[in-house]
């Protein structure tokens, strides 16, 4: 196990990371900006290292600033939280060229997952249901018309780096597919610096599902059910709910399933989450997260499994404390799985029952 944990970030997660390591008895660093001198990760973690100025490309994205934080400090791994460099694979390259540990998964699977079109080729190699749309990249407005008439109106433009909806545009009809797509290039350029984009269905009254996952880069791997995040404001998450109000056991165990095989094939190391739309009792593969999410506690309140703990013992080459049971949940030795989970929910839930099971998180 290691005895002392950098981690890159700041604020609410790296608070998150060192509660975790001090339940685990390792050491942590925490980085900082001058803006960040009295943060309150800084003055949890048991040593601090300043890495530049307020402006965060002078700071917390420096790779350079990171790796000497954790050569002076004598950190043995690093855990990137979740935005910043989160998931640069660029960096966990140079994090792995320096004999640090990454406490996430490979860069590899970073590279694949990071591009939209390369995450869906591979997840339909995976068995993992796609949204049918365009076979790589479209390169112009008269394949862009093709496409979308072959797939049917109406349909979404999307970027391929995209992410948090940037460079999203729906077109009803062939009368609006070219503004639609030259809007999303430019967009995609603007936001991402790359203005590749695809074509998939536009899907009208789906819900927004996102399953977690967890692997221990040996080919063992676990789902822990879903969130349902269909409340949204201009394609971002405002709430999160746990479980599905509308996915039954039965989906629940089969998406589960089919994500979790997915993962131990490629032999995923750590926390993802694989994002869907869910229509007509359909899953549609968006993307996947390689880090860990912001909603994360949702998934350990109904669960009762620590994903940051998790994810310090994988990198560290342990195995998982918990497993899949018999029923497709997963459980561990502690007694804190979903049942015992559903209980302690009864007891506050006495007046109105109807959220019993459920952990609901605003964003």
């Amino acid at each position: 196990m290691f005895k002392k944990i950098l981690i890159a970030n700041r604020g609410e997660i790296a608070l998150r990371v060192i509660r975790a390591c001090k339940e685990m008895g390792i050491q942590t660093v925490a980085v900082h900006s001058t803006a960040d001198t009295d943060a309150m990760h800084v003055r949890m973690a048991n040593e601090s290292v300043c890495i530049g100025p307020p402006a965060s490309s002078e700071s917390y994205l420096s790779i350079p600033a990171i790796i000497s934080a954790c050569e002076i400090t004598g950190a043995e791994a690093i855990h990137p939280g979740y935005g910043f460099l989160s998931e640069n694979d660029n960096f966990v390259d140079i994090v792995k060229d320096h004999g640090i540990a990454f406490i996430g998964p490979t860069a590899d699977h970073i590279r694949i997952m990071g591009d939209k079109i390369t995450a869906k080729e591979t997840m339909a190699k995976l068995n993992v249901p796609c949204v049918p749309g365009s076979v790589g990249g479209v390169s112009d407005t008269d394949a862009a018309k093709k496409i979308s008439n072959d797939i049917g109106y109406p349909v979404i433009v999307k970027a391929t780096a995209g992410g948090g909806g940037r460079g999203m545009k729906v077109a009803n009809n062939i009368n609006e597919i070219e503004n639609a797509f030259l809007s999303a290039r430019n967009e995609a350029k603007a936001a991402f610096g790359n203005k590749e984009v695809y074509i998939e269905k536009y899907l009208t009254t789906p819900r927004h599902i996102e399953i977690q996952v967890f692997g221990d880069g040996k080919g063992n791997a676990v789902h822990l059910g879903e969130r349902d995040c269909s409340l949204q404001r201009r394609h971002q998450k405002i709430l999160e709910e746990a479980p599905g109000p509308t996915i039954t056991a039965k989906v629940r165990e089969k998406i589960g399933q089919i994500c979790s095989d997915a993962i131990a094939s490629i032999n995923y190391a750590g926390a993802g989450t694989i994002e869907f739309l869910y229509e007509n009792d359909e899953f549609y593969f968006i993307e996947m997260n390689t880090r860990l999410q912001v909603e994360h506690p949702v998934t350990e309140a109904v669960y009762g499994v620590d994903l940051v703990r998790e994810q310090i013992r994988v990198a560290a080459g342990l195995e998982m404390s918990f497993h899949q049971d018999n029923e497709h949940a997963a459980s561990s030795g502690a007694s804190s799985n979903r049942s015992g989970i559903w209980r302690r929910s009864r007891k506050r839930a006495d007046k109105s029952s109807s959220w019993i099971g459920n952990v609901i998180s605003s964003r």
